[in-house]
């Protein structure tokens, strides 16, 4: 194997180093999912090639998803549990066991990107035959019958090429790029209800707060997705602060005007019932903050994501393109979501319309200096929260996750969180409630599920996991869409790559039964308890 390539912070690319490659195991994104995939992988003794857009690893969980969307920490363990152990260790060790720091990452679920980001490398690094190739994309991909064989991919700033060969390979990427570039089927919006008999599924208006569904509900399939934005890191400590000094370009105020009217509809006040561990910040609540959740982590920053409850919510309907663009129109959605997500910070801070007390809590809010220093301090992954899914020997659907009657003998892991989807749609003229297609949080309809095996394994193509853009319906991609979920998805993928490669046989044909032992023995849970059987 060729050695590990480092970032190239000047941007000027690896050109020398691109020649054709190929390792037992090459893994197409280094999310939680595709970094998890890689580490099994190798510990197995598996050359792997990890392969990144980015010159960053840990998608989401490193570019500001700073707390772990879990509900039942017993049931998702393995790859996991070890980052969040990780992470504990790497606050304990800084800032000393009875810190606050420390208690704020509460047994390493919460966490700044960068901490993240430095416990995905270490584990990473820890594996000296995995490779990882940074910045580059997706070009082609090479069959011999229904096998994947090869992958062409581009530097993203020299425009060398670099076909790598590969004895199997996994698709961790958040939008399917890699099963789609090899002729997969998948699915791409939302299925009618009538598809698979799911009451949330297609155009829906549910009051999530009273759990019924609201007039101007059809069932109807469509091709829109749930929104996207950038989940910020915010820093409260003044001497860290990027300030944003003027608006991004082409900035509209009108974009957040609707803000205006759920402060007046009481839309901005706190949720009916408060959690415990959801991170609200009571202070604002019934202020114009309130457009953002807002979550305490370590060293006085925040995990800050763009609360969907509002209809002035204004990223709906922005994806639109995004999954099947080229490179050049993603970038110019990424951009649009980024000016659109500095725009709201910008308007919280600064719009004379806004009450002054509400401005003086915006801003007590920055972009952190010592955050994605090589973006200008702002994130550099957008929050795909869906794109495509494929066709798997299996689908998964709502039933599985709400019934809770359903196991798999091919069981490799359990989903827990619950189904929620952002909105799908801005506000339409009708709309009073809630924007279409949002499910939020419906913890009284999931249950803890078995996801088997065969919703990562293409009803066709062959040498070839999907543990990120896996197969489900659209419902049930909203509550198996976490990175803790993807991360024991990605381990499963990593593993049965070796057994594969052991046993001489392809993916489809791996021994489950040896594949579930092997990944009990490493801490996964792959079953639910008999206890959460209702």
């Amino acid at each position: 194997m060729p050695p590990r390539h480092d970032r190239d912070p000047t941007g000027a690319g690896q050109a020398p180093a691109y020649a054709a490659q190929q390792a037992d195991v090459v893994v197409l994104g280094a999310t939680p999912g595709g970094t998890a995939a890689a580490v099994a992988a190798a510990r197995l003794g598996r050359s792997v090639l990890l392969i990144e857009y980015h010159r960053h690893i840990g998608g989401m969980a490193a570019s500001g998803l700073g707390k772990s969307d879990i509900e039942h920490r017993d049931l998702i363990g393995g790859l996991f549990r070890e980052f969040t152990e990780r992470v504990l260790a790497a606050y304990v060790a800084r800032h000393g066991a009875n810190s606050d720091h420390v208690r704020l990452c509460d047994a390493g679920y919460y966490y700044e990107p960068s901490v993240a980001e430095a416990v995905f490398e270490a584990m990473v690094g820890e594996q000296p035959t995995i490779s990882v190739l940074w910045g580059v994309r997706l070009a082609s991909v090479e069959r011999s019958g229904p096998a994947v064989t090869a992958i062409t991919v581009v530097d993203r700033a020299s425009g060398h090429p670099s076909t790598i060969h590969g004895r199997v390979f996994v698709d961790a990427t958040y939008e399917g790029d890699l099963y789609a570039a090899a002729g997969a089927d998948y699915r791409l919006g939302r299925e009618s209800r009538d598809a698979f008999q799911e009451p949330h599924a297609g155009v829906v208006y549910f009051d999530y707060q009273e759990g019924v569904f609201l007039p101007g509900t059809t069932g109807a399939a469509d091709y829109r997705l749930p929104a996207y934005t950038y989940r910020l890191c915010l820093t409260t400590n003044p001497a860290n602060a990027h300030r944003l000094t003027e608006p991004p370009a082409g900035y509209d105020r009108m974009e957040y005007a609707g803000y205006f009217n759920d402060l007046a509809a009481g839309r901005l006040s706190g949720p009916k019932t408060l959690k415990p561990g959801r991170g609200y910040h009571p202070a604002h609540f019934d202020t114009l903050v309130r457009a953002l959740s807002v979550t305490d982590i370590p060293n006085q920053k925040t995990d800050v994501n763009v609360n969907p409850r509002p209809l002035g919510f204004p990223f709906p309907e922005e994806n639109r393109g995004y999954v099947e663009g080229d490179d050049a129109t993603r970038q110019r959605i990424r951009r649009r979501h980024r000016n659109l997500t500095l725009g709201l910070l910008w308007f919280l801070q600064n719009d004379e319309q806004i009450p002054p007390e509400h401005r003086r809590i915006a801003n007590g809010y920055h972009l952190p200096l010592d955050e994605f220093a090589d973006n200008g301090h702002f994130p550099f992954q957008l929050y795909v929260r869906e794109g495509r899914r494929l066709v798997g020997e299996y689908t998964l659907t709502e039933h599985d996750m709400t019934t809770g009657s359903r196991r798999h003998d091919d069981a490799i892991a359990v989903g827990e969180f619950p189904i929620d989807s952002f909105p799908c749609r801005k506000r339409q003229p009708t709309d009073t409630q809630v924007l279409e297609g949002y499910l939020g949080m419906l913890d009284a309809l999931t249950r803890p599920y078995e996801i088997p095996f065969r919703i990562m394994i293409p009803v066709e193509i062959e040498n070839l996991i999907v543990p990120v853009a896996a197969s489900t319906t659209h419902v049930a991609y909203s509550s198996i869409r976490m990175e803790p979920t993807w991360m024991a998805l990605g381990q499963a993928a990593g593993t049965a790559a070796h057994l594969a490669l052991r046993r001489g046989v392809t993916p489809r044909r791996v021994p489950v039964g040896e594949l579930q032992r092997l990944l009990s023995a490493e801490g996964q849970v792959v079953t639910r308890p008999r206890s959460l059987s209702t």
